[in-house]
């Protein structure tokens, strides 16, 4: 069966809101996300693919969770990672040339918005919950 491996990063701003790409001629949004090139970490793909995808820098904070899903059969693998941007955007400089629009969205918005991968839904509304709570306590 043949493979693939990448990387999401899971940026969530001070106004608990979520980094989130839409690809042209899709209605449906994702966390920016793409392959693992030879030779490179999990982290450095993360890294590279929020940049290309938004034009955030971001810094790795830790690993999420790891998904593993059978796609068209294909096995693909999936590296979450939390991240912190760094200053603001230089723009979307995506090489694939997929990546139609970059936002943040809301608590609101992501429970009403299409999404490409509805089974991370749960997954990014916790980790939201996770944010606010660790605002709360920092307050």
């Amino acid at each position: 069966m043949k493979s693939w491996s990448g990387s999401a990063g899971i940026c969530i701003n001070e106004r608990q809101e979520i980094l989130m790409v839409k690809s042209f001629g899709s209605e449906g949004w994702a966390v920016p996300s793409g392959g693992i090139e030879e030779g490179e970490s999990p982290e450095e793909c993360c890294v590279r693919e929020v940049k290309e995808e938004t034009g955030y820098d971001v810094k790795v904070i830790e690993q999420l969770r790891v998904k593993e899903i059978t796609i068209k059969g294909i096995q693909v693998k999936t590296y979450y990672f939390r991240v912190e941007k760094i200053g603001d955007s230089s723009g979307i400089n995506d090489p694939d040339e997929i990546i139609a629009e970059a936002d943040w969205k809301s608590l609101s918005e992501i429970k009403t918005i299409s999404h490409v991968y509805p089974e991370d839904l749960d997954f990014l509304l916790e980790q939201l919950e996770q944010a606010s709570c660790n605002l709360v306590h920092k307050l």
